[in-house]
């Protein structure tokens, strides 16, 4: 099972000195995949209750530092080779379609076909208000972007209606380098796994309170994949865990899981990273550490 890293875009994640340090240790020791999570706007007092903590909060302060994942990926991808690039995810309803289609291809190109664009709906309704976007039915503009996105991608010529957004022979290019970019879906809960096994290729939960708690999903996901008539092995399933152990390993290669992705602060000195990622890497026995 591999592991991935979320460690960029946010706080200390954010600056530069760090991007390029993280980012070459964790291609240098194995790590799969590098994340970078997305919110456009924090406000402090939030009414809107956060669904990956029991407290309904999150963890990250409002005043912190927040990267546009695309452009803090950007950097990642300009200091490594091989590592694959991850947005986890990107809240696809805040974006116009035709951009981010252009953007996401563009950031592959630049890459070589390492991005996986992971998606979610969004949770802050604050956030919706102040982008000027409806909050309500989120879910369904949700589904339309991803049929324009990828509409975008395969056609040269592409015309496209849906209640959401609608364009008529229109080139956009580049193209992604495979002609398509993975499209992962973020969440938990079961409309979130609707939409994994009905439109995505893969699977990124976030935050989920232990193994047995991946188990359940997982069940469900084999349920809606039975029902749908869906391979469950067409997936891509990547998991965070809100307090792992190097010891949830086999049970979570056991259920399937392609991917478990730490969830880690790096340090605020640039030259601290190596050291730091070193031992995270012994710690978890990352596959292909030096």
């Amino acid at each position: 099972m591999r592991l991935g890293l979320h460690a960029l875009g946010i706080g200390t994640g954010a600056r530069r000195e760090i991007i390029d340090a993280v980012a070459r240790q964790a291609e240098t020791r194995g790590f799969r995949t590098l994340w970078c999570g997305e919110h456009v706007v924090m406000v402090d007092e939030p009414a809107s209750p956060y669904p990956y903590t029991p407290d309904k909060k999150i963890a990250v302060p409002a005043a912190a530092d927040w990267l546009d994942p695309t452009i803090a990926l950007a950097f990642a991808a300009a200091a490594t080779e091989t590592i694959r690039l991850a947005t986890g995810v990107l809240l696809l309803p805040e974006h116009n379609p035709v951009i981010m289609a252009k953007q996401a291809a563009s950031l592959d190109r630049l890459c070589g076909g390492r991005l996986t664009l992971g998606v979610g709906v969004g949770w802050s309704r604050e956030e919706f208000d102040a982008l000027g976007v409806p909050f309500a039915r989120r879910g369904a503009r949700t589904d339309a972007y991803v049929e324009a996105v990828r509409a975008l991608w395969r056609d040269e010529i592409t015309t496209h209606r849906s209640e959401f957004v609608a364009f008529e022979n229109i080139r956009v290019n580049p193209k992604p380098t495979a002609g398509r970019i993975p499209l992962v879906v973020g969440g938990n809960s079961d409309r979130a796994l609707r939409r994994v096994v009905g439109w995505g290729d893969g699977w990124c939960g976030f935050n989920l309170d232990d193994v047995d708690a991946v188990a359940d999903r997982i069940d469900t996901i084999d349920r809606i994949c039975l029902v749908d008539g869906r391979a469950r092995d067409e997936l891509d399933l990547a998991v965070a865990l809100r307090n792992p152990d190097p010891a949830d390993r086999n049970r979570l290669a056991a259920l399937g899981i392609d991917e478990l992705v730490l969830v880690e602060s790096p340090p605020e000195d640039a030259d601290a990273v190596p050291g730091w990622l070193d031992e995270l890497a012994d710690r978890w026995e990352v596959e292909g550490a030096d």
